[in-house]
């Protein structure tokens, strides 16, 4: 197919703005939308891509991803998780800062952003540090990592435990109108745990780490950028309690916005079976019913973001027994078909939810336009077979790691074609 020019037939459009897909044509020409309609007009010399029975969606955009350079690069890399965020309809990704060395200077950041220009197909963002090396104790360079086009501040991975650091922090972040990205967790509280704390880890004799230990310092850190007047993000939020504590904030006016990641949708505490380490993560599975308070979250608005906090370990760490194995999950590759399989293709909640949540509002987040299909729009979009099955083999995927429940699992649903301006950056409709 010619980069060119090209028309996708018959697909059927989602937008954040309707529950009902839209069948509709998208004329393409160098990289930009210049028609959409029903049965467009054929052009000569102009290819045709036949997209019946596919849904075409904005490019997502996964505001939470671990891509462990530099230091780690036997885990994953920038180029390899891009790639893998490509194979998964994700088309923009947003860096942690906990690398080795950690992301805490204009520097780092600059260094990072060399390496996506040079290694990755789509916009790779990254954020820095609250605190240097990301102990807690000294702020980094918070000016001159957002001059460098840092898009947050994070020490994520780690709270910052000092509460005047934080609130330091937060002065400077809102002085530069810049997000503080929030790990909430009481190390105290936390210890050694491995597992959420409660009937599962006493029976499988595992430290647990108690909900209150998210709880309070989703708490202490809404208070203190309500104080200091900063945009707090919570990251990753898993507990019920955790959830209504923000949404009471959000109705006080304060500034803060929050994330759920599908894995805190899917899977809970029972789900760990037999020491399973691939549903070891931090913040741990909680209970059943925080999945269906959190879903339930995810509708009302709740949830700013889905994110879904990709984070690959080596298949040695992964094969460590559970409280040594550390703690995390992939996901841009398995976020898109899980979603469907459990929550659209069920009705639990339409594609235009999806659309929002995981494309639209993490670039409004971060102050980007979000993608739209419309005459003169750069082409940003994925095109999703729903009656496709994918299996996710080490062959299918692109990550460096797997270390996810769904390793040689099926689901419904199928990333076929990924494109990005002028270049299609997956094609797997035509073959």
């Amino acid at each position: 197919m010619s980069n060119d020019a090209y028309i996708l037939r018959n697909g059927q459009l989602a937008q954040e703005n309707t529950p009902d897909l839209v069948e509709a044509d998208l004329f393409i020409e160098k990289g930009h939308v210049t028609a959409v309609g029903s049965a467009l007009p054929a052009v000569d010399g102009v290819a045709e891509v036949d997209c019946a029975g596919r849904v075409i969606l904005p490019g997502l955009f996964d505001a939470h991803v671990h891509l462990r350079e530099p230091g780690r690069e036997d885990k994953e890399s920038i180029s390899t998780g891009s790639e893998a965020a490509i194979n998964g309809g994700v088309t923009g990704i947003v860096a942690m800062p906990n690398c080795t060395p950690a992301i805490d200077s204009a520097g780092m950041v600059q260094s990072v952003l060399d390496i996506a220009s040079r290694e990755a197909r789509i916009p790779v963002y990254t954020t820095g540090c609250i605190t240097k090396g990301r102990v807690g104790k000294e702020l980094a360079d918070i000016g001159g990592m957002h001059a460098r086009g840092a898009v947050m501040i994070t020490d994520d991975g780690d709270p910052v435990g000092n509460h005047q650091v934080l609130r330091r922090a937060m002065e400077y972040a809102r002085e530069f109108d810049l997000i503080v990205a929030s790990h909430c967790e009481v190390k105290e509280l936390s210890g050694v745990g491995a597992m959420n704390e409660g009937e599962v880890s006493y029976r499988l004799g595992v430290s647990g780490i108690p909900a209150a230990s998210e709880e309070i310092c989703i708490s202490r850190d809404i208070r203190l950028a309500n104080l200091t007047g900063a945009h707090v993000h919570i990251q990753h939020v898993t507990s019920g309690e955790g959830m209504r504590t923000i949404e009471r904030f959000k109705d006080d006016g304060v500034d803060v916005t929050c994330e759920v990641s599908p894995h805190h949708l899917f899977f809970n505490e029972t789900h760990i079976g037999d020491y399973d380490t691939h549903y070891k993560m931090n913040p741990p599975l909680r209970l059943a019913e925080d999945n269906a308070i959190l879903l339930d979250g995810l509708k009302r608005g709740i949830f700013d973001i889905i994110a879904t906090d990709h984070a690959p370990h080596t298949d040695f760490e992964k094969q460590l027994d559970f409280g040594s194995a550390p703690f995390g999950i992939t996901g841009l590759e398995t976020a898109l078909p899980t979603l469907y399989q459990n929550f659209i293709r069920t009705g639990t909640f339409g594609w235009d939810l999806l659309v929002k949540r995981y494309s639209a509002e993490p670039r409004r987040l971060l102050r980007m336009e979000p993608v739209e299909f419309k005459e003169g729009a750069k082409v940003d979009l994925t095109v999703f077979n729903p009656e496709r099955e994918t299996v996710f083999t080490k062959e299918f995927m692109r990550s460096k790691r797997r270390n996810t429940p769904f390793l040689d699992q099926t689901v419904q649903g199928h990333v076929e074609m990924v494109i990005l301006g002028e270049n299609v950056l997956l094609d797997r409709l035509q073959k």
